[in-house]
Formats: C-alpha cells, sequence, structure tokens
C-alpha cells in the first residue's frame, strides 16, 4: 500500500474520538524514500488547519535545524504519532495513540528508512516501547543512537526533544541543535559506507 493509500485512510479515520474535533487530519509529508523519518507526538493548531505537519513555529524551528545539516523538508519524511489535533493541544493520550499506532507503522514500513528520530517523549517512548524498551525520561536517553529491531528489521533510533520545547524553554536549544549535528555525523559515515551495520 502505498503511503497515498494510507494517507486517504488517514483523513477519513475514526478509529478515536480525535476525529470529532479536527479540521484535518495530517498524515505526513515528504520523500516517500526518505533514510531519515521525524516522528513528533501530535498536531498542532496550524497543522490541524494546513492539514501539514510542523508548520507552526516549532515546525519552523524544524526546519531551521534542517538546514544546519545540509537537509530540506523534502529530503526527509515528517510525521507525528497521531494524525489528529488533541483539543487545546493537550498530550495524546494511550488510546488515542494505540489508535493511531497501525498508521505510523504502515508508514514506516512503506517508507522504510534506516534512521527514525523521535521528536518528543511521547514519540520517543512509544517507539522504544514498540522496539521492547521501556524507558520513562527523554532527558536520559535524548541524543543517543539506538539500535533497534522495528517493522521488520534493524534501525537507528534517536530520541530527542520536541522543537517546541526549546522554543518554550530556549535553554533547551543547545541540546537539540546538539543532537542534530550528531544526526549530520551518523549520515555523513553512512554515505562512505554501505549498510547500517557501518553505523554500530
Amino acid at each position: 500500500m502505498s503511503l497515498e493509500d494510507i494517507a486517504r485512510e488517514i483523513r477519513s479515520c475514526r478509529r478515536c474520538p480525535l476525529h470529532a474535533s479536527r479540521t484535518n487530519a495530517v498524515p505526513g509529508e515528504g520523500n516517500p524514500n526518505a533514510k531519515v523519518v521525524f516522528v513528533g507526538e501530535a498536531p498542532g493548531r496550524n497543522e490541524d488547519l494546513q492539514g501539514r505537519p510542523f508548520v507552526g513555529a516549532a515546525g519552523k524551528l524544524l526546519t531551521e535545524l534542517l538546514a544546519s545539516i545540509g537537509l530540506r523538508r523534502e529530503d526527509v519524511f515528517i510525521t507525528n504519532v497521531v494524525k489528529c489535533r488533541p483539543p487545546n493541544n493537550r498530550d495524546p493520550k494511550p488510546e488515542e495513540i494505540e489508535a493511531c499506532l497501525p498508521f505510523l507503522e504502515r508508514q514506516l514500513r512503506a517508507i522504510d528508512p534506516d534512521v527514525i528520530v523521535a521528536l518528543g517523549r511521547h514519540s520517543a517512548l512509544t517507539l522504544l516501547r514498540l522496539a521492547g524498551r521501556e524507558e520513562r525520561s527523554i532527558m536520559r536517553i535524548r541524543g543517543r543512537v539506538i539500535e533497534v529491531e522495528l517493522f521488520g528489521r534493524k534501525r537507528l533510533l534517536m530520541p530527542t526533544l520536541h522543537p517546541a520545547a526549546a522554543l518554550y524553554n530556549p535553554r533547551l536549544r543547545p541540546l537539540l541543535e546538539e543532537d542534530f549535528r550528531k544526526l549530520k555525523g551518523m549520515l555523513g559515515e553512512s554515505n562512505q559506507d554501505e549498510g547500517l551495520e557501518a553505523w554500530f
């Protein structure tokens, strides 16, 4: 099934109550053959209005961070764990995450990225749980490159802070920038060596 097929299903989804308050579902966008996929937590107000991921202030910062390591939004794929905006931008509930997870899994299987960057606590802890690892703190694991078995094969997962966190607390921005520099180093190595094994 193609990414557009999955996106059509997401736009008509009624698996959880969030569908009742959404303006638009937000399937995600970017390169369907991306080596790197960024997974946020849930759409915000601007994303809900436009039906696109990371288009508000946090999205502007994400675009700047990508540019700082030589990437454009079109080079990667950007999505969220939850595809509809929770009211008042509250955290997604566990049952909302569970309802949306099949969509995320199908997207990641279709794209088949080598690297998944988890933006924020809910994204990181959800993906680690799917890989059989229980974690509680994003600060304890942010910036670490973790080899995981996800969706049929080994991949690299890098949890980092959500860009919105750096907007709320500017002291966190250097940590986010540090993690993106680490990502740049990883991608540089992958261009010199063939295969995921070269990154371990």
